[in-house]
């Protein structure tokens, strides 16, 4: 085989289990994937290879060349893995000229089994360090809630010479942030996430060699609450009750010398503790520094420290079995944000606008300070009708943090252990503030984003920025339903309906592989999934119809979006068991019989009946479990919940369907789910669109839909020729409808319609999130509909792609997608009676291109008769439009339309 560079196709970001470079794994048979791209049209793979070296440079793995012009990924295949270990790896891809390109990357392992640890869980002794003192004024008594404050803990060891290498392994029942010789380890945020750690925790893994030096080192840390101990969802109970009481650390560094020899630096009872100048550090209630607490070097070498107030650590335990390297990116901080307005409203206190409602924190510099100051920072999304921060929608969750001054006159504070959603932040207890002195720290998990959007409509695109807002400020270690008040939990239905459009904005799938481990881990024997995920708890257990249903329709989309049959193999016996569970307990197949509590279509203007919604997810999670199982080869599984499937739909019909097509409650959400799932029979879906348009036009046109029912209600009316009445209510700037919060000032998506009124004021403080996805689910319809960047039913990882844009009144829009396969682009305008759209399409794929045009024999592609085109073959015409089949490429299609 010979191979050169600069041929096509060109493979290029490369992933290994969808991360870039992961560096700890312990998965056993990574998949390695590559994207294509090329200059050429009509470029297409023909074949592949892939090699494997370990760290000395012995290959141990070749695939040989295989020829298959659909692949972009291939699972690893050769002899079991070592732990500890750094792997290289190349894909070399072949054209149909039999040029090679090449491309090379790795992945390191990490310790691949949990008996291979030797540390310890160690914390402070809990007799010694006791809760915070008395609370002092401006601490909003937090300490009456019983919260702790962090622990520093920290080891000295010696390291004769410069190492070969270092990896620092590393988690906690909490939240931990590690320094060597006083420099930070990493850059994760809220490390090392949030699991349920009843059944599993997190780890990660550091390179630290450029961190150590030839003597005596310093492994330190400081470990807070998070999850693990402090307060978590909107239970009252008090911090602790969910999972532990006291922060905990588990680590090993393992130092390389240069001939191979390790040294193991484990945390254990040698280890030191001492309380920290972190008072208290609470996911809800927020975070106190006290600087007259600081004692400078402490995470320094011998002879830099003060060793005054340390005592020996304790060891709280030693099991050790729940440990999984993570699978998920890390929280970063991603972006800053300059403060927009800094306005004093009295003495000492000001009031900040970062013009953008996200979930984060502010770095603030204080000046002008003297020992025993407290400067306190609170956080919310919305300022009263006079003027002042709203906070009552934030119920329980105090979201204030504090500075007591040390004797440095000025300073810089951010928290490090907590983090909240708000657009507007009130500092008291400073003479001046200025704009340049405070900064808005975004923190999210760090999925990379891979989608684009613009259309010629400014509140079009203020909606889709608005929704992407709402993913980052929501997509924080799990996928929680709100940042800022003391809830923030992983509710399975929001993120099944928002899936679709999170996966066009960003690269999600080694997010959602990780979240669904928890959903897998609190599915009950029963077949049971929950409502959120991880489990806590205090909050309903048993999954209701559309949230259980996710723990189905999630592992599906991401096969579909991914191409990685991986989601389905891990979760098919899970989703097998709770559609068992359904028709165990509703032999009669209307889903009636519930344990837990029915959300019915959250916060819809027009409630659904509860056994039509829940009868149309039993139909769809039986008829998905069935797909999957095709997909994976096991007929006798697909065949029976095939069957199942189309039972429930014919009862569904039989039950809740006249002859007419009317759906039992008349509702809008009714119709959508019928309609999206294939309930009816042919003849009845005329009479079923006809009234979902009548219900949509009666309203306004309008929106009648909660969470379950408004991310169906533009696809479902396109796929049924009535694109017009999507655009009407994507334009529509009467609540409900998404443009009426952005013309009230919005930066995200509410959680209801109508969050504020300028009629009613603010709505319902128990319940009115000023930044919840759920009703941004539209943005997958901006991409697929608007943009006209689809995948063709039945294609998995856009090997098969459907460009279809529908203009409505628009001039202009355009979608870029990184896909698995590679980019995939559309841009359409209109001007002067001339349609002109381009697609570009990834090696390997092919697409159907709709041309909206009403002179198809017109269209010319890239400047000639499209029958003349290269790679373009005609494929029929329609009403108008033309239906072109393309290769991959780029096309420039223009023809008339008016």
């Amino acid at each position: 085989m010979t191979e050169s560079q600069g041929r096509g196709p060109l493979p290029y970001g490369l992933r290994c289990d969808h991360r870039v470079e992961p560096l700890g794994l312990d998965e056993p048979a990574p998949l390695l994937s590559w994207r294509l791209s090329s200059g050429r049209r009509g470029d297409a793979p023909a074949g592949y290879r892939v090699r494997v070296r370990d760290e000395d440079g012995t290959q141990i793995w070749d695939t040989g060349v295989v020829d298959d012009p659909s692949a972009v990924s291939v699972r690893y295949g050769g002899p079991a893995l070592r732990a500890r270990t750094r792997y290289l790896w190349t894909v070399a891809v072949t054209g149909a000229d039999g040029a090679w390109t090449h491309e090379g990357s790795w992945f390191e392992t990490g310790m691949l089994s949990p008996s291979a640890w030797t540390g310890a869980w160690i914390t402070h002794d809990p007799s010694v360090l006791d809760v915070v003192d008395a609370p002092e004024e401006g601490e909003l008594a937090l300490a009456d809630h019983g919260l702790q404050p962090a622990v520093r803990l920290r080891r000295a060891f010696e390291v004769p010479a410069a190492p070969a290498g270092a990896r620092l392994y590393v988690t906690a029942r909490g939240l931990y942030e590690m320094h060597v010789n006083g420099e930070r380890v990493g850059d994760a945020e809220l490390a090392p996430g949030w699991t349920d750690y009843r059944d599993r925790i997190d780890y990660q893994v550091h390179d630290v060699t450029g961190l150590l030096r030839p003597g005596t080192n310093m492994l330190a840390a400081t470990v807070a609450d998070g999850w693990w101990s402090g307060f978590a969802g909107f239970d009252p109970r008090r911090p602790g009750a969910h999972y532990g009481t006291f922060p905990q650390l588990l680590a090993e560094l393992h130092v390389v010398h240069a001939g191979g020899a390790v040294d193991v630096i484990a945390t254990g009872g040698d280890w030191q503790s001492a309380r920290s100048p972190v008072r208290y550090a609470d996911l809800l209630k927020g975070e106190c520094h006290d600087l007259r607490r600081e004692t400078p070097g402490w995470d320094l070498p011998a002879g830099d420290r003060d060793d005054a107030g340390w005592l020996p650590a304790w060891v709280a335990g030693t099991d050790r079995s729940w440990l999984t390297a993570s699978a998920a990116p890390p929280v970063r901080a991603v972006r800053e944000l300059p403060a927009r307005s800094v306005t004093r409203v009295g003495e000492n206190r000001f009031l900040v606008d970062f013009g953008q409602n996200f979930a984060g924190r502010v770095r603030l510099t204080a000046r002008g300070l003297t020992r025993g100051d407290r400067v306190v920072v609170r956080h919310g999304e919305a300022l009263d009708d006079a003027g002042g921060l709203y906070t009552a929608n934030l119920r329980t969750a105090d979201a204030t943090d504090v500075l007591i001054a040390g004797d440095d006159a000025e300073t810089v504070f951010e928290p490090r252990f907590t983090y909240h959603g708000f657009r507007h932040a009130e500092v008291t207890g400073l003479a001046a503030l200025d704009a340049g002195d405070v900064t808005g720290v975004v923190l999210h998990s760090d999925t990379p984003w891979t989608g684009e959007f613009t259309c010629s409509d400014p509140g079009i695109e203020r909606l889709h920025q608005a929704i992407c807002w709402g993913q980052r400020s929501n997509f924080v270690s799990v996928p929680t339903d709100c940042p800022q008040r003391d809830e923030r939990l992983g509710w399975l239905a929001d993120a099944q309906v928002f899936l679709p459009t999170a996966c066009l904005n960003a690269d999600v799938a080694a997010f959602f592989d990780g979240w669904l481990r928890e959903v897998r881990g609190a599915q009950s024997p029963d077949g049971v999934f929950t409502n959120v995920a991880p489990r806590l708890a205090g909050v309903a257990d048993e999954g209701a119809p559309g949230w259980g249903d996710a723990g189905v329709l999630i592992p599906w989309h991401l096969y579909r979006v991914y191409g990685d049959e991986r989601f389905l193999e891990r979760n098919l016996d899970a989703m097998c068991a709770w559609v068992d569970h359904i028709h165990r307990h509703n032999p009669g197949l209307v889903w009636t019989r519930r344990v837990g509590p029915h959300f019915a279509d959250w916060l819809a203007p027009a409630p659904t009946p509860r056994d039509v919604l829940a009868t149309a997810y039993f139909a769809r999670s039986a008829d998905l479990t069935a797909r999957a199982a095709g997909v994976l080869g096991r007929d006798e599984t697909a065949a029976r919940y095939g069957a199942l499937a189309g039972h429930v739909r014919k009862t569904f019909t039989e039950r809740f369907a006249t002859p007419d097509g009317h759906i039992h409650g008349d509702t809008q959400t009714g119709y959508l789910l019928a309609l999206a799932f294939g309930l009816l029979p042919a003849e009845l879906v005329p009479g079923a669109v006809r009234r979902l348009a009548e219900l949509v036009e009666e309203a306004g046109p309008g929106l009648t839909t909660g969470f379950l029912g408004v991310g169906l209600v533009a696809p479902v009316l396109d796929a049924h020729g009535h694109a017009d009445l999507a655009h009407a209510l994507l334009r529509r700037t009467d609540p409900p409808s998404w443009l009426y919060p952005l013309r009230h000032g919005a930066t995200t998506v509410w959680e209801r319609w109508d969050g504020y009124t300028a009629e009613r004021g603010f709505q319902a403080a128990a319940m009115n999130s000023f930044n919840h996805y759920a009703l941004g689910s539209v943005g997958e319809w901006l991409y697929r509909g608007v943009a006209g960047l689809d995948q063709a039913p039945g294609s998995a990882g856009y090997r098969e792609l459907l460009i279809r844009p529908r203009p409505g009144d628009l001039t202009s829009a355009s979608a870029r997608y990184e896909s698995v396969r590679g980019t995939v682009a559309t841009a359409w305008s209109r001007r002067d009676g001339v349609f002109d759209l381009r697609v570009t399409v990834p090696p390997g794929a092919t697409a159907t291109v709709h041309v909206p045009t009403d002179d198809p024999a017109g269209v010319r592609e890239s400047g000639v008769p499209v029958a003349d085109a290269p790679g373009v073959r005609i494929a029929g015409a329609g009403p108008r439009e033309l239906r072109c089949r393309i290769a991959s490429g780029e096309y420039r299609f223009t023809a008339g339309l008016h």
